[in-house]
């Protein structure tokens, strides 16, 4: 009889000793998980536009199967590299408000967090005024070329904006969007040998860049996109200056008038990183290194769309043909 009392009470204190350590496994493991939360996504940032977005200018270009000139020395990267952003760079060379349409917007939902969008110069034909414009006078028809872009600016320009921009904001309604506008190219001097550009040629595509502008800020403002003017970012660092952000007439040619690697890590990325996040993305050599090796990943993403960026017809500037050039 005492043996089979003393087996009850084991039989107990054994089911009280499991009791006990499933309760503390238990609470060990609340603890762990609360102490150790998973790691949260980088957000979303979207890249939109042009040339002047994708990096054409720098002289490297990812190898993505496309003529877009996306490059990791860009803004975009930089940016991304530098506040640790999942970056979908969808931005290609050529582009106007009609590829970014077709081409772009696809990139965008509620989850995106943040947007980044050039274009309008394209649409202006920008490329085909500065290639009139490089010709000497005698065989150029330049003031005719930019009172048409003018024209186009002020009038056509504005209403295409404006739908374009209500549909980044349906796609992307919790992202913060900011607008990239466009440098003054010159600054009164031309030092190529094989371009024409007179000082008052150069003053009045100076006031298209700002035309440009004042009408891409006043769609962004109505819009309530932030605008990112890079005017005088770029003051003493135009085309000829010293340090030279803008290339000139370049070989190869589709570098030419376009900002190169000082440009973007100089000039537009701590301008449009302020806007974007509150804090500027200051550009040393660790963020270079981190966009660089982010390259390959990037590439791979934009080779999906490959197919669809083959339809952006591209546009590059062309050097004047003159016997007893300069």
């Amino acid at each position: 009889m005492h043996l089979r009392l003393l087996g009850a009470r084991a039989r107990r204190l054994l089911a009280l000793l499991l009791t006990v350590l499933a309760t503390a496994g238990a609470a060990a493991l609340a603890a762990v998980t609360t102490a150790a939360p998973a790691a949260a996504a980088p957000p979303p940032y979207v890249a939109l536009g042009d040339s002047y977005s994708s990096g054409t200018g720098t002289r490297a270009y990812l190898d993505d199967g496309s003529d877009c000139q996306r490059s990791a020395y860009a803004f975009p990267s930089l940016i991304a590299a530098q506040k640790g952003y999942a970056l979908n760079f969808r931005a290609c060379s050529g582009a106007r408000i009609g590829d970014v349409r077709s081409t772009q917007l696809g990139a965008l939902s509620t989850a995106t967090r943040y947007v980044t969008i050039s274009v309008g110069g394209n649409d202006a034909g920008f490329v085909d005024v500065l290639t009139e414009c490089a010709m000497p006078g005698w065989m150029s028809s330049c003031n005719a070329a930019i009172d048409g872009a003018q024209s186009y600016i002020a009038g056509t320009l504005p209403a295409a904006l404006s739908s374009l921009y209500a549909e980044i904001h349906t796609l992307a309604p919790n992202a913060r969007v900011v607008v990239v506008g466009y440098p003054r190219v010159f600054m009164g001097e031309d030092c190529n040998a094989l371009t024409w550009f007179s000082p008052a040629e150069q003053t009045r595509l100076n006031q298209t860049a700002d035309q440009l502008n004042s009408r891409l800020a006043a769609a962004a403002s109505a819009r309530g996109f932030g605008f990112a003017n890079p005017t005088s970012a770029f003051v003493g660092h135009a085309v000829c200056d010293n340090p030279e952000w803008i290339n000139g007439l370049s070989n190869p040619i589709a570098e030419s008038y376009h900002p190169n690697r000082l440009g973007h890590a100089s000039g537009y990325t701590p301008l449009v990183a302020q806007l974007l996040t509150g804090a500027p993305a200051r550009v040393g050599p660790a963020t270079v290194r981190a966009a660089l090796a982010d390259a390959d990943e990037q590439a791979a993403l934009q080779r999906r769309y490959a197919d669809r960026d083959a339809a952006i017809e591209q546009k590059t500037f062309r050097a004047p043909q003159v016997a007893g050039a300069r």
